[in-house]
Order: structure tokens, then sequence, then C-alpha cells
């Protein structure tokens, strides 16, 4: 093997061991940017000793083991050699003597618990959104700082800083590495999950730049998706995230047209939509559902996406029950962009006079809410002004409905068996924008990042 064949095979290497050797050293250090310091060390000793001695037979216990010795160095030779950093190495000597005769065996023991308190502190609530999405996909996706900043399209000292100052942060808040029990781990969970979310959506349909997708970031999203879901399996909302996030990923290749135009949900070839994925987002809905429990916003995410996936052509779309989990989810993360989602099912469930109905209300209520805020009176004649743009909305949704429907005819005289089970989220959209048909309900019109979206052609 070449040398630079050697470097690639261990730079590989790192990136699947990178965040257990950051999460072990972490937590006997309780420094988050020490431990990814010292991870990095041991790439480096692995660089230059490797290429002639051989991969070890365990290499993460190697590098594990490498990176807390320097750990125990870099304290030991600290500019301030005070009797309290003296202690804690030779506390940490202690720890390690204890270690050493079964390394790998503790490893293997600590390495979901360690996992777990490194994905809590990156997702910690007292960083930024953006803090926190950088922080994760750094410590746990492995990604560099320059891959980071190519896929959300900034500069890369603006994502250095951002990392920089989590870390900072997180020292000065002395944030413990330990992993809360009972509310205090629910509240962290829903934390996480907001971050996986934001990074699937921004690779999912991307808020800035020329290419509508970035399958990159979507990757890494489900990848840190499933990882989560083993770490705590009774967690319901872990497994709908999950079972969204697989379904919502089987259709990526359809979504883009051969010249770059993003293709509708009714307009796309099913064929293309990848039926692994498929699979294991209804296996993962099906883990999430048997663990009962009210119902929260992934797993009714996750349901809708089931309609889809379960319907063999658009035309079979089962648009009564994606109202009826709509309705549900109204209640529970109620948001304009919700209630119209849910407005738009009725229209293709019940005809568009009964989706009207529901965007009249939606469109009242948040012109009432605005005037109340600006200190004027209500007037409801005032929401005349958009009920044409709202019909033609839903006109356009009650015409993409016949139109599949008129397929599916043609469909069950060639096609008799029918194609394969595929599924997607709650597409239906908003009914103001048509690109934002093929969004996750909180990031369409602009939702979700705090970034205006593009102002792209009608598809």
């Amino acid at each position: 093997m070449t040398s630079s064949a050697a470097h690639r095979q261990i730079e590989a290497i790192f990136r699947i061991e990178s965040a257990k050797v950051i999460a072990a050293v972490a937590r006997m250090v309780r420094d988050v940017g020490l431990a990814e310091e010292v991870a990095q060390d041991a790439l480096v000793a692995a660089l230059e000793r490797w290429p002639e001695s051989g991969v070890p037979d365990n290499p993460g216990a190697w590098l594990t083991a490498t990176a807390k010795h320097r750990a125990i160095d870099l304290l030991r030779r600290g500019q301030k050699l005070e009797r309290k950093q003296e202690e804690v190495g030779q506390e940490m000597d202690a720890r390690w003597a204890a270690a050493a005769p079964d390394l790998e065996t503790a490893l293997d023991e600590n390495v979901g618990d360690d996992l777990l308190r490194l994905v809590l502190i990156a997702c910690h609530p007292v960083l930024s959104t953006e803090a926190r999405v950088a922080l994760t996909l750094r410590l746990l996706g492995s990604l560099t700082t320059d891959e980071i900043a190519r896929a959300f399209l900034v500069p890369e000292p603006t994502i250095a800083q951002r990392i920089v100052r989590a870390k900072r942060t997180l020292a000065e808040k002395r944030v413990p590495f330990e992993v809360p029990r009972g509310p205090g781990l629910a509240e962290r969970l829903a934390s996480v999950l907001e971050v996986l979310y934001l990074i699937f959506n921004e690779g999912y349909s991307a808020t800035a730049g020329e290419d509508w997708v970035r399958p990159g970031l979507c990757e890494d999203a489900l990848r840190l998706g499933r990882v989560l879901a083993e770490l705590v399996p009774p967690e319901r909302e872990v497994h709908g995230l999950v079972a969204l996030l697989e379904i919502q990923a089987s259709r990526l290749r359809a979504r883009i047209g051969p010249s770059g135009e993003p293709v509708l949900l009714l307009d796309q070839d099913r064929a293309r939509w990848d039926q692994i994925l498929i699979r294991r987002g209804l296996a993962a809905l099906e883990r999430a559902a048997a663990l009962g429990g009210e119902p929260g916003s992934y797993f009714l995410q996750a349901s809708i996406a089931a309609c889809h996936a379960r319907a063999r052509t658009a035309g079979e779309t089962d648009w009564p029950r994606i109202a009826a989990l709509y309705e549900l989810l109204t209640r529970i993360a109620p948001s304009p962009v919700v209630e119209l989602n849910r407005a738009v099912a009725f229209g293709m469930a019940f005809g568009p006079a009964a989706g009207l109905e529901l965007v009249s209300d939606v469109t009242a209520a948040e012109h009432a809410g605005r005037k109340a805020n600006e200190g004027i009176q209500y007037d409801e004649n005032d929401i005349h002004v958009v009920d044409d743009q709202k019909q033609a909305g839903l006109g356009a949704y009650q015409e993409q409905r016949d139109r599949a429907q008129e397929r599916q005819k043609g469909a069950q005289n060639v096609e008799p068996g029918g194609r394969p089970v595929v599924g997607q989220e709650g597409e239906q959209g908003c009914t103001h924008r048509r690109d934002d048909q093929d969004r996750p309900y909180h990031q369409r019109a602009g939702v979700g990042h705090g970034r205006s979206p593009r102002n792209r052609s009608s598809a």
C-alpha cells in the first residue's frame, strides 16, 4: 500500500472512531475542546506510526489510549502547574492504571454513555442553534471546518469562530459532562432532535446556493439519528425523527429533474424512491408506536410520511388520514404553516371548499394577531383581499390530485401490480409557495433557520 493510500485509510478510520475517542477523553478531562485537541494529536501519531507498523487490531482503542496519554501530558505541562492540576493528573493516572489491564473491554462498556454525553454537550441549550449545528457536525459528524463551511455556504472563518465560541461557552458555563435523568433528559433530547432536524432540512431543501439538495448533510443527520436511537432506545420521539428522516431521504433522487429542476411530489417517478430507506423508516415508525405514550411532533410527521409511503400511486394517497394527523399536529405544534398544511390536506381529502374554509380561519387569526400587536382594530373584511390567492393555491393542488387520479387509472390498465410501496412526509405544503410543497412543515416559507429562502422559480 502506498503512503497516500495508507493515509486515506487511517483518515477514514479516524472519521469512524473520532466521536468515540473525543467522548471517552472528555469524560476524563471534562473539557470538550481539550478532548478534541488530543484526539487530533492521536490522529497525527497514527499517521506517523501505522504506515510502518500496520493498523492495530482495535484502532479505536489505540487512538483512545494515545489521546488519553496526551491529555495527561498536556495537563502536567500546562503553563500554570498548580496543585489542582497535579492532583487531577494523579487521579487520571490512577484511573488509567486501573483501566489498562482490560482496556478494550472498558472502552466497549463506556462508549454508549460517553457518546450520549457528547451528543448532549454538543447540542446543549446554552449554545445558539447555529453553534449547536456546527459543533455537532464537528465533534460527532467528524466533518472538518472547511467541510461544514462548504455544506452551509458560509466562510470557513465563520464556522471556525462558531465552534471556538461554543467550546468557550461550554467551559465558561461549566456545563457538566453528564446525562441528566427524568424530565431533564427529555428536555435535552429535544434540543438534540432539533439540531438533527435542521441539519437534515438544510441538506434536503437548501436555503442558500444554487443546489436544491445537499445529500451529504442528509446522510450526516440520518447517521447521527440512527446512533442516537441506539443510545436511547426507549425514547419514542427519537425513533419518530429517524423514521421521518429515513422516508424523506428515500426520495432525494426523485426530487430533482434531469436539468436540475425541482420535481413536485405528485409528479415524481416513484420507481426512483429508495425502497431500503422506506422499509427502514416504516420499521422505525413501528418501533416508536410500540413504545406507546402521547404522540410527539416527529412521530406525527413520520406518520404522515408513512401515508405517502404506503400509497402505491399518488392517486391512492390516504388524504383523510393525513388530514386527521395534521389535526393532531396543530394541537401540539401549532403554527400558521401547520394550519395551512392542514387546510391543503382537507382540500385534497374533502374538496377545495373544505380547505378554503380552514385557510380563511387561519388568515383571519393571523391577520387579527398582527393588528392586535399593532394596536389596530380588526375588520374581518380585510381578509377578502387574499381569498383569490388562497383559492388559486388550493385549486393548484386539486388540479394535481385530478392529474394523479387520471394517471392512476391509466396505470391500472398497464401495471396491475402497481409500483412498490413508497413514502414521504406530509408535503402537500402551504398554498402560497409551490416550491415549499416539498419541505417539512417547519421549514416552509422560511420557517426554521431564521433565513429567508431563495427566490426560486415555480416547478
